[in-house]
């Protein structure tokens, strides 16, 4: 029998927010007599998520298709192997050489270029494969927390759907949140890898103990699979290689080389090249591009790696809608009790020395709950005035910090942990350096 002060036995910090979110909204929408909104927001975020997890059924069986064609070719394995030393010290707990590597260093990529879309594949891939390794099913390892904090606080080299809504709005310099966006995204970047490195080595001792005859026997066991862990078997995706699909995926390369430096001579300048949005149009079917050329050079039957991938993205995006629904109904509910509103009304006074405007809170209090609703108001912030401080402020807030519960409910959802550990204090401290950082560098490079 499991003793009373098992890990399993404590409540989970996913948990206690959870109730927390649906306790505070019933009550302060009994008080405020706005029951009828939190039981239509209920229903209707209901709905949003199952929607939500259906939408991502199409880009997850995409981009994983797309993975397992990198996988095929050998591409996760060699970068793993280059990178052995950052990784190693960064992840002790993961074999140099697991795959788990590959598609964490692909969804940081991702999410360096602003490639929303293809970093949530890659990422859910990561947290899947790191599954594996996991010694305590159900409960999230050091190196999965870390990835979290990695991933809700990654630097942002390109913007692109910020400067896109900017560019729209016919701000004069849609680009100018590029540097402080950057520069928040390496400070929030740093404090969650220092957190999460922090809190796990600390945690390690106190987890051990715990842990039945059983499940000690399961982690020694699954240690020694990962040790003598070998390079997958692609065979059936590959065929013999020669010289003729190389120089073929070269005149691809060559070819999109070609056309992207068209596409920027066309667009006049590097100021056309941002506001054109030229980037966002080029970046993903580039990416794409270069992935199929990839596998075409390195003999993988492109198609059938295609298909074998995205049947796992099929099932993947359909284990995550529980997960999904359980957050989004919470966060909803306590939106439309109105106590949102009142938290920031009353943070206010305090927002105001950081140099927070009071039109921009709302948006820094749900960028952790909610990315739609994050994105809504900044479009409208900068909808109304686009060259104003309020608009650069919330431009760069959006840039620099992410949805938290949400990346965690779809990448913990897609492997079934409950017990997130160290990783929602992580994220959220990450979140709270990045808002911090970019009210900070916005007083610093707002030019009104």
């Amino acid at each position: 029998m499991a003793q009373s002060n098992s890990p399993s036995q404590k409540p989970s910090a996913i948990n206690i927010v959870f109730v927390g979110f649906i306790v505070v909204a019933v009550i302060f929408a009994a008080y405020t007599n706005n029951m009828e909104a939190v039981t239509e927001a209920s229903f209707e975020l209901a709905k949003t998520a199952v929607n939500l997890s259906i939408g991502l059924i199409g880009v997850m069986a995409l981009w994983l298709g797309l993975v397992r064609v990198l996988e095929a070719g050998g591409l996760m394995y060699t970068i793993a192997k280059v990178l052995k030393p950052l990784m190693v010290k960064l992840f002790p707990d993961v074999p140099a050489t697991h795959p788990a590597m590959g598609a964490i260093i692909l969804n940081i990529s991702a999410n360096m270029l602003g490639l929303g879309n293809a970093a949530t594949p890659f990422g859910i891939k990561a947290m899947v494969e790191l599954n594996k390794i996991n010694p305590l099913k159900g409960t999230a390892t050091n190196a999965m927390c870390l990835f979290l904090a990695i991933n809700t606080s990654s630097v942002t080299l390109l913007p692109l759907n910020v400067i896109g809504v900017r560019a729209a709005a016919n701000s004069e310099n849609p680009a100018a949140i590029w540097i402080p966006t950057l520069i928040a995204t390496l400070c929030s970047t740093f404090v969650g890898v220092s957190v999460a490195l922090w809190l796990g080595r600390r945690s390690k001792k106190s987890e051990v103990a715990p842990l039945e005859s059983d499940s000690i026997a399961e982690a020694e066991n699954t240690e020694t699979e990962a040790e003598g862990f070998e390079e997958p078997d692609y065979s059936h995706l590959l065929y013999p290689v020669g010289k003729t699909s190389q120089i073929i995926a070269w005149l691809f390369i060559l070819g999109f080389l070609g056309s992207w430096v068209y596409g920027v001579i066309k667009a006049g300048s590097l100021g056309g090249f941002f506001n054109q949005d030229f980037l966002s149009h080029w970046l993903m079917p580039a990416l794409i591009l270069l992935i199929v050329t990839y596998g075409v050079g390195r003999g993988v039957k492109v198609y059938e790696a295609v298909t074998e991938g995205a049947k796992q993205g099929f099932n993947i995006a359909i284990s995550v809608i529980p997960f999904l629904v359980a957050i989004l109904v919470a966060i909803g509910m306590f939106r439309a009790s109105g106590a949102m509103e009142v938290i920031a009304k009353a943070l206010n006074p305090i927002t105001s020395l950081i140099k927070l405007p009071a039109e921009v809170l709302p948006m820094a209090l749900i960028r952790p709950l909610s990315g739609g609703g994050a994105f809504g108001i900044m479009s409208e912030v900068v909808e109304k005035a686009p060259d104003s401080y309020s608009a650069f402020v919330a431009s760069t807030m959006m840039g620099s910090t992410e949805t938290t519960f949400y990346v965690l409910a779809v990448y913990f959802g897609a492997v079934g942990i409950t017990r997130i550990r160290h990783a929602l204090v992580a994220a959220l401290l990450a979140d709270a350096t990045g808002l911090i950082a970019a009210c900070f560098l916005s007083s610093i490079f707002y030019q009104g």
